[in-house]
Formats: C-alpha cells, sequence, structure tokens
C-alpha cells in the first residue's frame, strides 16, 4: 500500500507522450501582445559607466591631494622664533601641525566622531540617555583642549601626544556605546509592541 509517489509520476510521465499543437506558441505570443501590451519601452541601464565614473573621480582627486603640496606649505618660510618673544596667544599648536600622520590621525577621529553624532536619532523616550553621553563628551572636549593649551605652552612631548589620541578614541568610542544603548533600547521597545500585539 505504500507506493512512491515519485515513481508513479515519473512512470505516468513516460507513458504520456506530451505534443503541442502546431501554432501554440505564435499564438499563444499573439494573445499574450494583446492582453498585456508593452507600455513603456526598455531602457539600457549603464550602471557600470557610473561605478566607474566614481572610481575616476576619487582616483584623481587623491591623486590631487598627494602629489600637490598645498599652498600653505610651499609659500611659509620656516622662522625660528625664541620661545621668550612669542606671547601664548599667538603660538597655537594642534595635533596636526606637529606631523602629516598626527593629522591624519586627528583628521580620521574628528570625522568619525562628527560622523557618529550627526546619524544620533534621538526621541523622546531616549533624550535623556542621549544627554548623559553628550555631556560626558563635552566632559571630554574640554579635557582635549586643556591637553592642547599644554601642548602650546609645554610644547610636544610623547604624553601629550598620546594623551590627545586617547582622548580622541575615548570619544568615539563612547559615541558608539551610546549607538549600542540605542540599539538596545529600540529593540527592547520593539519587543515590547510585539509581545503587547
Amino acid at each position: 500500500m505504500g507506493q512512491d509517489l515519485r515513481k508513479l509520476f515519473e512512470e505516468e510521465r513516460k507513458k504520456q507522450q506530451f505534443v503541442m499543437k502546431s501554432g501554440h506558441e505564435s499564438r499563444f505570443l499573439e494573445r499574450l501582445a494583446t492582453e498585456l501590451p508593452e507600455t513603456r519601452k526598455k531602457r539600457v541601464t549603464y550602471w557600470w559607466l557610473g561605478i566607474a565614473a566614481s572610481v575616476v573621480v576619487l582616483v584623481g582627486i587623491g591623486t590631487l591631494l598627494f602629489l600637490n603640496p598645498s599652498a600653505s606649505d610651499t609659500t611659509t618660510p620656516t622662522t625660528i622664533v625664541d620661545k621668550d618673544d612669542v606671547s601664548p596667544q599667538k603660538m597655537n599648536i594642534t595635533l596636526g601641525d606637529l606631523s602629516p600622520d598626527l593629522k591624519k590621525v586627528e583628521n580620521y577621529y574628528v570625522a568619525n566622531i562628527n560622523y557618529e553624532i550627526s546619524r544620533l536619532q534621538i526621541s523622546e523616550d531616549n533624550k535623556g540617555l542621549v544627554d548623559g553621553y553628550l555631556e560626558q563628551l563635552d566632559v571630554l572636549n574640554s579635557e582635549y583642549e586643556a591637553l592642547n593649551e599644554e601642548l602650546n605652552t609645554i610644547g610636544p612631548n610623547d604624553e601629550t601626544i598620546s594623551a590627545l589620541i586617547q582622548n580622541l578614541q575615548l570619544r568615539l568610542q563612547l559615541l558608539q556605546k551610546l549607538k549600542q544603548k540605542l540599539n538596545q533600547l529600540k529593540s527592547s521597545e520593539n519587543e515590547q509592541e510585539t509581545t503587547i500585539i
């Protein structure tokens, strides 16, 4: 009594020979054309041209930035000034002024910090949490400014430079933790809504 249905269907197909009537395909295509007329022309998309153009533009900009020295580097002569002659207000050195590598590091962290801040989604439910994190971020920002003042008064040293970089890292980590907390809060709210439903 336990027959395999697959074998039965295969045997049935082998027994029967299905032959379509002549002209069946042309009649089907004519009927399809009358029932579903083509209302729009097919557009040929060249999506790969857009990608290639973007790559060419990015390579061109990158080449321009790396091969051409900036105007400020070529026109500013190097002068040696006695530390006592310069007032502290005129001398303002930042982390990026010390070396090109440190400038890249500073730009990387500042860009990522600004990007994370711009992506924050603040609502009435998470406003308190975001405000708490932003207060901590303000404290780190004021510490960064104090470290910059120390860099200008004492001069560049390894401890100050590493403290500046660690401050930038802490600010970025703080924003990433805030993003995680917001995602957890959002997912817990979604779970509560689904359990209510």
